[in-house]
């Protein structure tokens, strides 16, 4: 059987540091693209500037609403990154905070980058940038993070983008978008999973075929492009699903990881993805991880609407209601 080109990349680079002892050995087994990867015991940032630290600071103390918010608020959760936001321009001083933050936690800087063309198909979370300023801005978020190297930045590029472009009928436009982001992003000390959909969504056949397509488009050299795929992300799908799917889907591909969304779903899934009830936050990050599964993250944060459904506000709009629910288990009634 012919070496993949990662085992190749790794053969390779051992070869070159050989002759330098048993300090350098190490050093590179630790590397990957420039850090370890994702695994278990990794810890993300805690941002003072989430949407729930916000929440908390505005509830009455005493309140359930406070309790939630502040829990959550204490979390290590992924920062979501969008023009709305975070506009080309800005996102840079966005990054360099979090990277701030990272340093004075000993933790990793974690962002959701979500602002391609069209994002959503028009759906609830209708928004995006055009093609050129999409690209300005992929761009400016790579130099940002090649700044914050040092804190080992993980990536998930533009979630349900992958899964959902056969049902959009823009499978193409997609690739070329986000291998183009892969390229804008990519740098030695960056982990970038793109969207690997959930358990209940493709096949892991047709999902795998579309997260390679992205990988063989980006001209990114070896070892410092796609780490992997990410699962089950803003949705409730069980920890034990989404493991097996993960490593389905790997099956197909070549030596590609999967890290899974655990933010909220300790109490699984109804198959409703838009604000179910009576769903729970899940194991926090870093509890799992092995050859094909990296490691859980919190990656959807949880108190944050799906959309206007069930109740619920706009999409990413805090739903102090639904903060209470979802730490019911973890605070107390």
């Amino acid at each position: 059987m012919p070496l993949s080109r990662r085992t190749i990349t790794l053969v390779a680079a051992l070869g070159v540091i050989v002759v330098g002892g048993a300090a350098a050995i190490a050093a590179v087994a630790l590397s990957g693209q420039g850090a370890a990867p994702p695994g278990r015991d990794t810890t993300i940032v805690a941002s003072d500037l989430s949407k729930a630290t916000d929440a908390a600071a505005r509830a009455s103390p005493g309140t359930p609403q406070h309790a939630a918010a502040a829990y959550l608020s204490a979390q290590p959760t992924a920062v979501w990154l969008t023009p709305e936001a975070d506009p080309p321009g800005e996102v840079r001083q966005r990054i360099a905070h979090l990277a701030a933050e990272a340093r004075e936690q000993d933790a990793r800087v974690a962002v959701v980058v979500y602002g391609l063309p069209g994002r959503d198909c028009g759906g609830l979370s209708a928004g995006g940038l055009d093609e050129d300023a999409y690209l300005d801005w992929t761009r400016e978020i790579g130099d940002a993070l090649r700044d914050a190297a040092d804190t080992s930045p993980i990536v998930v590029l533009e979630p349900d983008s992958l899964a959902l472009a056969p049902e959009c009928g823009n499978v193409d436009e997609r690739v070329a978008q986000l291998s183009a982001a892969v390229e804008a992003i990519a740098s030695d000390g960056t982990w970038i999973y793109v969207d690997g959909g959930h358990s209940d969504w493709l096949p892991p056949a047709q999902m795998a075929e579309l997260i390679e397509r992205v990988d063989r488009a980006s001209a990114v050299d070896p070892g410092r492009g796609i780490r992997g795929f990410a699962t089950n992300v803003s949705n409730y799908r069980s920890t034990a699903d989404e493991v097996a799917y993960a490593r389905e889907v790997a099956g197909h591909l070549d030596g590609l990881h999967a890290i899974i969304d655990t933010s909220r779903n300790g109490a699984g899934s109804t198959g409703e993805w838009c604000n179910p009830p009576g769903r729970l936050v899940g194991e926090p990050g870093g509890t799992i991880g092995d050859d094909v599964v990296d490691t859980n993250l919190w990656i959807k944060p949880p108190g944050e609407s799906d959309g206007a459904c069930n109740g619920g506000p706009a999409a990413g709009a805090w739903w102090p209601e639904a903060a209470v629910e979802l730490t019911r288990r973890v605070i107390g009634d």
